[in-house]
C-alpha cells in the first residue's frame, strides 16, 4: 500500500533541487519505491500547486530554522489535510513544538539515511490516520452534544407551552420528526427557530 504513495518534496525556496540534502532525499524515496511527484519551493504558489497535484504525503526538506517553510505548509494543507514528514536539522524543542502545533505528522532531525526513509513514512501514514480518525470521532461528538442541546431546548419550549412532561415533550419531537420524515434535532431547531421568530 505505501508504494502507491504520491509524494510532494517541498523544500525553501531558496535550496536548489540538487543540493545534496534534496538529492539524498529524493535518492531514499525512489530506492523505496515510492512515486515522486514534484519537487517544490516553499513560496506563494505551494498551495495552488498542492492543490494541482493532489499528493497523499508531503515531504519537507528543511535544513535549519523551517518556520517560512511551516507557514507555507499550513496555508497549503489548511483545506485539505495530509500527512506531512519533516526531514531537519533543527533540534531545538520550539521548533519542534511549533512543526507538530502545524499538523506535521513526523519530524525527523539528522535521520536522512535512505534505509530509515520508508519505516519513517509508514509511521507517519499511520500517525496521520490514527489523528484524523479522532479528530473526526471528536466532531462527530460535538455535533451529537450540540443536537442533543437543541433537542433539550425544543424540549423544554413544549414543556413550557403545554404543561406537559419531559417524556410526552420528547414523544412530540419524536412524532412530529417520523411524520416529516426529518431528523429530531431538525424538527427541534424548526420548533426554536419558530419560536425565537414569533418571540
Amino acid at each position: 500500500m505505501s508504494r502507491h504513495l504520491r509524494i510532494v518534496l517541498v523544500h525553501p525556496p531558496r535550496e536548489s533541487d540538487a543540493s545534496l540534502r534534496a538529492a539524498a532525499l529524493q535518492a531514499g524515496l525512489t530506492e523505496a519505491g515510492y512515486e515522486l511527484v514534484a519537487s517544490l519551493p516553499a513560496d506563494l504558489h505551494l498551495p495552488e500547486r498542492i492543490a494541482q497535484l493532489q499528493p497523499d504525503m508531503i515531504i519537507v526538506d528543511a535544513e535549519s530554522d523551517a518556520r517560512d517553510v511551516l507557514e507555507h505548509i499550513v496555508v497549503a494543507t489548511r483545506d485539505e489535510r495530509r500527512p506531512i514528514v519533516m526531514f531537519t536539522d533543527d533540534d531545538k524543542t520550539s521548533s519542534m513544538e511549533a512543526a507538530l502545533e502545524a499538523g506535521v505528522s513526523a519530524y525527523i532531525v539528522a535521520g536522512l539515511q535512505p534505509e530509515r526513509i520508508k519505516p519513517v513514512l509508514n509511521v507517519a501514514l499511520a500517525r496521520f490516520r490514527k489523528e484524523q480518525k479522532l479528530l473526526h470521532e471528536l466532531a462527530d461528538t460535538k455535533h451529537k452534544l450540540a443536537e442533543r442541546k437543541v433537542i433539550d431546548r425544543a424540549k423544554g419550549v413544549l414543556m413550557a407551552r403545554h404543561g406537559i412532561s419531559e417524556d410526552q415533550a420528547y414523544q412530540r419531537l419524536r412524532t412530529m420528526a417520523m411524520n416529516k420524515n426529518l431528523k429530531l434535532a431538525e424538527v427541534a431547531q424548526r420548533l426554536l427557530d419558530v419560536e425565537d421568530l414569533l418571540g
